[in-house]
């Protein structure tokens, strides 16, 4: 198969897939349970396919008004690198574009290069103004930081 037999649809993977795809992309872990709350939630999503099989994924969370988050996208392994992350983007920055309001930040967290796509996108690193701050909820409530958490 080539890279034009992969469409991208408009519909986010279900749970499952969702962590399966996070783990095989290099994304950190995240529990079926988690997955389950979470997902119905996404505002917009989309999922690149081959034939039946999810190969790419990525979606758009937020409050629907004033913040809109950027999350959740991942390539399979053996497809990284052949411009199927920019598909993706491309298709959340268009539903950006027609239905964020005027003054709604719009926010992501670039990993590793990933930060030169984005800035393609018109996305901008915030620091030293604004910096990520962030914890990972582990059983019992116990905060997680740090390589393998986040």
């Amino acid at each position: 198969m080539s890279l034009q037999d992969i469409t991208l649809v408009e519909q986010f993977p279900d749970a499952d897939t969702y962590c399966r795809m996070r783990v095989a992309a290099g994304l950190s872990p995240k529990t079926l349970e988690a997955a389950r709350r979470g997902l119905p939630n996404t505002l917009y999503g989309v999922s690149l396919l081959r034939g039946n099989e999810v190969v790419g994924m990525g979606r758009i969370i937020g409050d629907n008004g004033t913040v809109f988050t950027v999350a959740d996208i991942a390539v399979q392994p053996a497809l990284q690198g052949r411009g199927l992350g920019k598909r993706i983007l491309a298709a959340l920055d268009a539903w950006l574009r027609a239905n964020v309001p005027e003054s709604a930040y719009v926010t992501l967290v670039a990993d590793g290069d990933a930060k030169h796509l984005y800035a393609k996108f018109g996305f901008v690193e915030s620091a030293p103004y604004s910096v990520n701050m962030e914890y990972v909820m582990g059983a019992g409530g116990k905060r997680l930081s740090g390589p393998g958490y986040t």
